[in-house]
């Protein structure tokens, strides 16, 4: 079934119906990556590394989001 054909077929439901869908599609979009869960904490452990070795030079907070304000 394609993409098309089950939003016809879902938007045929009742509205208590399609309420139960899409709160459990946003529920899946909410379930972290274990993969991605993975990289990013190896990164931050080599980073974490880095700096406590000096080769990596660390910037405050604010240098950080001074230009999200």
């Amino acid at each position: 079934m394609s993409t098309r054909e089950l939003l016809e077929e879902a938007l045929k439901l009742k509205a208590d119906e399609k309420f139960a869908i899409v709160e459990g599609l946003l529920k899946s979009l909410d379930e972290p990556d274990a993969t991605l869960e993975s990289i990013w904490t190896e990164e931050a452990e080599k980073r974490l590394k880095a700096y406590r070795e000096g080769k990596l030079k660390g910037i405050s907070m604010e240098e950080a989001f001074k230009d999200w304000q």
